[in-house]
């Protein structure tokens, strides 16, 4: 039985780690709303950081709605993802999706990876 939990050790939390992906990504796969960039750990399992610019949304509310939805969709496929580190950012145009609309595109983006 797996633990769907989204602990800390599961997060990108400091700029190097941020900066580790960024300098280098393995994989990227975008669409007009969203960006993905993976690369490569050595931890054994899969850590999310989230970058979701104010310039590109400018309410908080719908920041915050943006994280939840791709902290659930990461934290319901972490066990089929591979060990990679990975930054979601989003563009301007999410806002005008609801929310089925960004699940099934983050979906579709996190399949690319296992």
């Amino acid at each position: 039985m797996f633990n769907y939990f989204f602990k800390r050790n599961k997060r990108l939390l400091y700029s190097i780690h941020f900066k580790h992906v960024f300098d280098k990504p393995c994989q990227k796969y975008n669409t007009l709303e969203i960006s993905i960039l993976g690369r490569v750990n050595i931890l054994g399992y899969p850590r999310l950081g989230l970058s979701v610019p104010r310039k590109n949304i400018k309410y908080a509310h719908n920041r915050n709605l943006i994280k939840r939805l791709v902290r659930e969709t990461f934290r319901l496929l972490q066990y089929k993802l591979p060990s990679m580190d990975f930054i979601v950012i989003a563009q301007k145009n999410i806002i005008y999706l609801n929310n089925k609309c960004v699940i099934e595109m983050l979906n579709n983006l996190w399949s690319h990876y296992y």
